[in-house]
């Protein structure tokens, strides 16, 4: 933990059996010092759950920096997965927990970590998400949590779970875009080669979702759409560019994307107002047309109905200092 640094206190637990990949995301996002991002960002530090030398995944041995007690000083803990969903989560560790939360920490889990805050049931009566694959077990062992598999993350209260292990880096990076900015995580992003805007606040959408087509063809009419929403893309509109009938074409496109052309569109119609209220500073008025909503107030509506706050409260949010 460096000693220049006087940010957030990160404090990742480390165990027999740790997750290398998902421990080593929370800690080259947090763990590694950015003076340009000066003096105020993130100190980082590993804590044992267990005597040490620890074994992580991989065949490497871990010596924390320091035991369960400095969970007591941290602003933000992550649970960087867990060695088995179906290995118990010693009680020293759930109480840390428990006690951090408490006393107004955040508490973040990537992919099976959520599996650790379900056992605090700090959970319980809240969204999760977790790996799809391991979705249908906490829904059963935690009847009591609402588990979401169809998000890369979700925000319930200083509660943060992601899904798979790459959705972990989504949620760092939203972590970082709530305390510091959205400069600071572009910024890291950067620095990591990943997109930076795979993420929300209450629902989150995969801007360009995975295309299975392998002409090409469909991918290239989903850019062509994303680059002139303004266009009236009806169903025909996007059929008559594929040169398909009406019908082929929305098997295809069904097929491709996993939904529908119009649920497409509304997804890529909102993710351009994100982008835009991010990144510009152009009024909600002309995000709507560049966006191709026929009103502000349909944009409003339809924005608040998927993202659960008002394009202002958005750019609050995520442009914050």
């Amino acid at each position: 933990m460096s000693v220049s640094l006087r940010g957030p206190l990160v404090v990742a637990p480390v165990y027999h059996g740790l997750c290398t990949f998902e421990f080593s995301i929370v800690a080259e996002v947090f763990g590694l010092e950015r003076p340009e991002l000066g003096a105020g960002w993130y100190r980082f530090a590993s804590v044992a759950v267990e005597p040490g030398p620890l074994r992580a995944q991989g065949g490497l041995s871990v010596q924390a920096s320091a035991d369960l007690a400095l969970m007591e000083q941290a602003d933000l803990i992550v649970v960087p997965g867990w060695r088995g969903i179906d290995e118990p989560v010693p009680l020293a560790l759930q109480q840390a927990l428990r006690r951090a939360w408490q006393r107004g920490a955040t508490l973040a889990s990537i992919c099976s970590g959520a599996f650790v805050l379900a056992a605090t049931g700090l959970l319980d009566g809240r969204r999760a998400a977790t790996h799809w694959r391991y979705a249908p077990a906490l829904a059963q062992r935690y009847p009591s949590i609402a588990v979401d598999a169809q998000v890369l993350y979700v925000e319930e209260e200083r509660l943060f779970t992601s899904a798979g292990s790459a959705a972990g880096i989504d949620l760092m990076l939203h972590l970082v875009r709530r305390d510091f900015g959205v400069k600071a995580a572009n910024s890291v992003a950067r620095r990591l080669v990943v997109a930076a805007h795979r993420s929300g606040g209450q629902a989150q959408f995969i801007e360009q979702p995975l295309v299975k087509d392998a002409s090409g063809r469909l991918a290239q009419l989903l850019d062509q759409v994303r680059a002139d929403l303004r266009r009236d893309w009806t169903v025909a509109a996007m059929a008559e560019v594929l040169a398909m009938s009406r019908r082929t074409f929305l098997r295809r496109f069904t097929a491709g994307t996993g939904m529908a052309p119009s649920a497409w569109l509304a997804q890529a119609r909102i993710e351009e107002v994100r982008r835009l209220l991010e990144s510009s500073s152009l009024r909600v008025e002309q995000i709507a047309d560049q966006a191709g909503y026929r009103s502000v107030q349909v944009l409003r509506d339809q924005f608040r109905r998927s993202m659960g706050v008002s394009p202002t409260a958005y750019r609050a949010s995520f442009t914050a200092p």
